[in-house]
């Protein structure tokens, strides 16, 4: 009875060869996702108040008659292609994003793709930093507070993990700069680097570039300014992963297979490594991913608070301008990295159980 218990719970050993087709059929997906995101953002902006062509006929400048700014606002949606009806400038706008034009800025005329090549690094490495965080944080105490079962621990981890989730990432940016950085002085608010230090970006990593220009001195004052707006959006999504380890966990340590192995003089390090660990494992991993894509989201409201330039800020100075060409790139980046990993979430899942490969 013990040796079915422990068969069934494990997954069996079957031929992968319907992976590659299902992780085809994931990878597919992709490009519909950007597709219908492309398509939401194009119309969104164009239902937004304001245009772009009325902002840069005025200049800032208060000299022009109404009839001037008009005439002005009119030819410059002339040589933007915003006097075109809106399915001609959907179909010009679908065009260049399969010849792979994102475009120019409005404002300053820039290449958006150069604009997104500098601002994304910046955006990956803060969600990365603030994804091992929410991980160690999360599992570590999720894992704890399942082992400490109807415990003080318990009771203290699932309160401590409820505040930390509900609250914004907006307040806990502001409390982190006013505790942290107002009145202790032990972390910069500001930014990504200090401006005393001359960093001349390779690839926009920092730790990359600090390692190939022989700069060590970068790490240190890197960190630094990492630390407040990772940890800011990593308390939020650490709280959530803590309620979900503890859930997985104890749903895995109250099956036949786990007390079969205590019953066997296994102790409870072995049993939680071989057998618990393993088994909570899965509904964990969709986590994750799903929590990627939520952190990418909130990086938008950390960056901003924190003035860290990443494709966050790009992106709402951009809505701000009405400066189509930048939201509509800066959004595409961001959904396509999301997409990425939740894919490359969907295919870990599918190589580590593939039963859910069957048709």
């Amino acid at each position: 009875m013990t040796t079915t218990t422990v068969a069934a719970r494990q997954p069996p050993r079957r031929s992968l060869g319907g992976l590659p087709r299902m992780i085809a059929l994931r990878l597919l997906t992709i490009p519909l996702v950007l597709w219908a995101l492309a398509t939401l953002v194009f119309v969104a902006l164009r239902l937004l108040p304001g245009s772009p062509a009325t902002s840069l006929a005025g200049g800032g400048s208060t000299d022009q008659s109404a009839a001037q700014l008009t005439a002005n606002a009119a030819e410059i949606s002339a040589n933007l292609g915003l006097d075109k009806s809106l399915p001609q400038q959907y179909l010009i706008y679908l065009r260049d994003l399969v010849t792979g034009d994102f475009g120019s800025s409005y404002f300053g005329g820039n290449d958006v793709l150069g604009l997104i090549g500098n601002a994304l690094p910046a955006t990956i490495e803060l969600t990365v930093a603030a994804m091992l965080i929410a991980v160690v944080l999360g599992g570590v105490t999720g894992l704890w507070a399942a082992l400490r079962k109807d415990t003080w621990v318990d009771t203290t981890t699932r309160a401590a993990a409820t505040v930390t989730f509900s609250l914004p990432w907006f307040a806990l940016g502001v409390l982190g700069i006013v505790v942290f950085g107002v009145w202790l002085g032990w972390l910069p608010v500001i930014g990504r680097v200090p401006n005393q230090l001359s960093y001349q970006p390779l690839t926009n990593f920092v730790l990359v570039d600090a390692m190939l220009q022989d700069r060590p001195e970068l790490i240190w004052p890197w960190i630094q300014h990492l630390i407040l707006p990772a940890s800011t959006l990593a308390l939020s999504t650490a709280g959530f992963i803590t309620r979900i380890v503890r859930a997985s966990v104890l749903e895995v340590l109250g099956d036949d297979f786990v007390r079969t192995a205590q019953m066997k003089g296994l102790d409870e390090n072995q049993v939680v490594r071989r057998h618990v660990l393993r088994n909570a494992s899965l509904p964990i991993i969709t986590v994750l991913g799903l929590q990627f894509g939520t952190l990418l989201g909130g990086s938008t409201v950390t960056e901003t608070v924190f003035s860290y330039p990443g494709v966050g800020v790009l992106l709402v100075d951009a809505v701000l301008q009405r400066d189509y060409p930048v939201v509509q790139g800066a959004a595409l980046a961001i959904a396509l990295l999301f997409t990425l990993v939740n894919a490359a979430v969907d295919i870990l899942y599918l190589v580590l159980d593939p039963r859910l490969g069957e048709s």
